[in-house]
């Protein structure tokens, strides 16, 4: 999601499908935990027994995730955009004739740094995951650190992977004291074996 609302002609997104993420709170809910997933926009059936809120924007989502802290478990899994635009234009914009046009950007507030910042509110297990093109262990280890996780499931994206969208993913499991790699699986035994963990 980016910061403004999803009713613009043209807007910056990523290719995440969410897949990873509804399987995640399947695999809690089948294990019997009271699970809630605040979900970007996307095509997915909603999974059984999960509490499923939509938002279309990082600002929604972070305000959502606000006011469902403190939690137990807090699992990050959605691929935010790190950038939104500055000036945003609810109308089209049109061609200027040059053949270029400058969009000035700015980051989006991070929302795993943000809940885990909040002493008070911080859930007592706190997941996030790292998409990653190089330098894979080095980046999720240097994440893991800054935004304060617990643990990392780090996952290289580059085109060669073909993670975004796909039903499989590779994760290398990172916590301050392990560094795991698991075997490429399908993204429901990605979920089965975190929930196990």
């Amino acid at each position: 999601p980016t910061h403004e609302p999803i009713d613009p002609v043209r807007y910056i997104a990523n290719r995440s499908s969410g897949k990873q993420g509804y399987a995640i709170a399947e695999a809690l809910a089948k294990a019997g935990v009271k699970t809630t997933l605040i979900s970007g926009p996307t095509l997915l059936k909603k999974p059984k027994d999960v509490n499923v809120l939509y938002v279309e924007t990082a600002h929604e989502m972070l305000d959502m995730v606000k006011k469902y802290m403190p939690t137990d478990i807090a699992i990050f899994a959605a691929a935010v955009a790190d950038w939104k635009v500055t000036n945003y234009f609810p109308d089209k914009m049109k061609k200027n004739g040059t053949g270029k046009n400058l969009l000035e950007l700015e980051e989006n507030l991070n929302i795993l740094e943000t809940v885990t910042k909040n002493k008070e509110q911080r859930p007592k297990i706190v997941i996030g995951f790292a998409a990653e093109t190089k330098d894979l262990i080095k980046e999720a280890k240097i994440k893991l650190n800054s935004r304060g996780a617990d643990w990392i499931l780090a996952n290289d994206v580059s085109a060669k992977n073909n993670v975004f969208g796909s039903d499989r993913n590779t994760i290398c499991f990172i916590s301050k004291d392990d560094v795991e790699e698991w075997n490429e699986m399908s993204k429901v035994e990605v979920a089965q074996k975190l929930v196990k963990r």
